[in-house]
């Protein structure tokens, strides 16, 4: 049908497991025997070896191109990673970032020209894929982002000037180990392998699903039970093949995850791999999983403390080490939205208005780019009007902590792609047409009969919980990640960029010792749209004041004489080299240098910093000026003269 099953054991998995303190593995000769075997690090209570898988919506092996009608693997992702910086080595570096729990490299690109100046000269932009184990899409948007910027290098002057003048870091996959052990089994989890409590009964991983037909995917299984039935055939759809619930006894089956109850609590597959949520891992309003009163919020997943986890804690410090980063989209999926913070609060609340504005100006681009119905904050719009707070979430870390426009974007809708009552709402049926018609019915597997060893005669089907549930069918994967990719381009676009207006140098007083005052007037403009630095940047000292630097040589001048004096600037001014700050040696170069912090410049403005200068027995001085700011890059080395 949909999948190539390279093993068909069906492990079972008794509650006589539970008295051991781990599961025992294989050795290695038969857990890798004819390479059948998925393994998975640490110690957990339940199963950790698990049959391999191929999918065919997955390219394992990297072909002559890279096309976007299929899913791709980690390894087919690091060869073109790889290929990108041999043979662009002029705009790509590639480098590790980090290592995931299991020790897998996390891998980062820096695009931009280096013969424009170092990426840390530059207003930065960050997007991150893949930090949930199953939202394989975001990693795609990645890679079509990259694939579209370094293949329109040079040839689409739109994108030329972004990689001239931005620094453009693109990180596909930020959780290989979840990644890989959700592309080649038919496991799922949220996050990474590390072996986490998600039932509080104290043990570790101890219920994951069971692929009990061996088709490699995990569906739904159903059973007749008269007594407690609780689902019934949606009578909207003839086929019988999609239920709905009613009051339970009122029924024919009972619905559940594929599997067994492996520990015997009365429920099934409540506990499997791993369970720690990296988006819930940032320290900003980070929140334990449990606390003492009682009476506190908490959060589940959120890890043993903020930044306990290896990904996220590489994001963390990536970002922190390289403040010129003022744009960031970390995607998941499949929730179509343009998602933003706060997560905790109103967004009239906690923000300022300055800064509000353009996170809702970006709200209106996204959705006429991608589409998407929806737009906002975490705390209200997410949860639907609902005020449901998050914690320990990267967009709150990434305006709070880090002062950016921080988006977390969900790609994908889970197939709610028509509504054909038109009531506003997407029913199972509705998706379901919507596979039949669009995806020649693709996206769902029939109902078929199984034997399971506690409820007999079952059934196992349902929507495809991979390719169609939680990431597009592969075919429909390229409008979805392009137009999140587009949306991305954008937000590129708004960042501040510095350009010179002018230098004036004017003469304006003379006096009998044969000094005289100059007035140099420093303007620079901001081509870009987003100020350089928003005021919570500013507020969190993120970033420093930018700033107009003059420097001044002063090589060849007579030993021991003034050269000049820095007026109202005393304080400010320091000199490389030896000798009297305001005088210099006899052919020996020396620079002077003076300084003026200069308030943020708004999109479209000019900023001019004016200096006073008193020139000594020297009809004439070279100089040059600089500007440099945290996020609105550095402008180098223009050229004056004082005469």
């Amino acid at each position: 049908m949909r999948i190539t099953v390279l093993f068909t054991a069906i492990i079972f998995i008794s509650c006589s497991l539970f008295s051991q303190s781990y599961t025992s593995k294989p050795d290695d000769s038969a857990r890798e025997k004819e390479n059948k075997i998925y393994t998975v690090s640490g110690p957990r209570h339940g199963i950790s070896f698990f049959p391999k898988a191929a999918f065919n919506s997955v390219q394992y092996a990297a072909g002559e191109s890279l096309a976007f009608n299929t899913y791709h693997s980690e390894q087919v992702m690091i060869h073109w990673l790889n290929k990108w910086a041999e043979s662009y080595p002029e705009i790509v570096d590639l480098y590790e970032v980090g290592k995931s729990f299991e020790g897998r490299p996390i891998y980062q690109i820096t695009l931009t020209n280096k013969k424009t100046g170092k990426d840390t000269d530059k207003p930065g932009a960050f997007f991150e894929g893949n930090r949930h184990s199953g939202e394989i899409t975001s990693a795609e948007s990645v890679m079509w982002l990259m694939k579209y910027l370094i293949g329109n290098y040079d040839k689409d002057p739109e994108v030329t000037h972004l990689i001239n003048t931005r620094a453009i870091y693109l990180r596909p996959v930020n959780n290989p180990d979840g990644q890989n052990l959700y592309l080649n089994t038919a496991q799922s989890n949220r996050s990474t392998v590390r072996p986490e409590d998600n039932d509080n009964d104290g043990l570790l991983d101890e219920d994951p699903p069971e692929d009990l037909d061996s088709n490699g995917v995990i569906l739904n299984m159903r059973w007749k039970d008269p007594v407690k039935g609780n689902w019934i055939p949606d009578t909207l759809d003839p086929s019988g093949r999609i239920m709905k619930r009613v009051a339970e006894g009122k029924g024919i089956y009972r619905l559940a995850s594929e599997g067994y109850d492996s520990d015997g609590d009365g429920r099934i597959n409540e506990d499997g791999i791993g369970g720690l949520d990296l988006h819930r891992n940032y320290p900003e309003n980070w929140r334990p999983k449990k606390e003492s009163t009682g009476r506190g919020f908490t959060q589940g997943g959120a890890g043993e403390y903020p930044l306990s986890e290896t990904e996220t804690r590489s994001v963390v410090l990536f970002l922190l080490s390289h403040p010129n980063v003022y744009v960031v989209n970390s995607m998941d999926t499949s929730v179509p939205m343009h998602l933003r913070p706060p997560s905790t609060s109103a967004s009239e609340d906690r923000m300022y208005p300055e800064d509000l504005k353009w996170y809702r100006i970006f709200d209106e681009i996204g959705k006429k780019i991608t589409g998407y119905a929806k737009a906002g904050d975490v705390y209200f719009d997410y949860s639907d009007g609902n005020g449901s707070p998050l914690f320990g979430h990267g967009p709150d870390f990434g305006y709070w902590y880090f002062g950016s426009i921080w988006y977390g974007d969900e790609l994908w809708n889970n197939g709610k792609n028509k509504d054909y009552n038109g009531d506003g709402e997407f029913d199972q049926y509705e998706i379901l047409r919507w596979d039949d018609e669009e995806n020649n019915g693709e996206g769902f597997y029939e109902w078929k009969p199984a034997k399971h060893p506690v409820y007999g005669d079952i059934e196992i089907g349902g929507f495809d919980p991979k390719f169609f549930s939680q990431n597009p069918p592969a075919k429909f994967l390229e409008t979805w990640i392009s137009n999140q990719a587009l949306f991305n381009v954008e937000l590129m676009k708004h960042l501040p960029e510095l350009a010179w207006e002018n230098i004036e140098v004017k003469k304006s007083k003379t006096y009998k010792t044969d000094s005289v005052d100059y007035q140099v007037k420093v303007s620079y403009k901001n081509t870009g749209k987003l100020p350089t630095a928003l005021s919570q940047a500013h507020l969190v000292k993120i970033v420093k004041e930018d700033r107009v630097v003059l420097d001044f040589d002063t090589t060849g001048t007579s030993s021991g004489k003034p050269v000049l004096r820095i007026i109202e600037e005393e304080k400010q001014t320091k000199r490389t080299g030896r000798g009297n700050p305001y005088s210099e040696e006899e052919n020996t170069p020396k620079i002077i240098t003076a300084s003026k912090n200069m308030p943020f410049t708004q999109g479209g403005y000019v900023t001019t910093a004016v200096f006073n200068i008193r020139l000594y027995k020297k009809t004439e001085l070279a100089g040059k000026a600089s500007v440099i700011s945290t996020r609105g890059g550095v402008l180098k080395d223009k050229e004056f003269i004082i005469r």
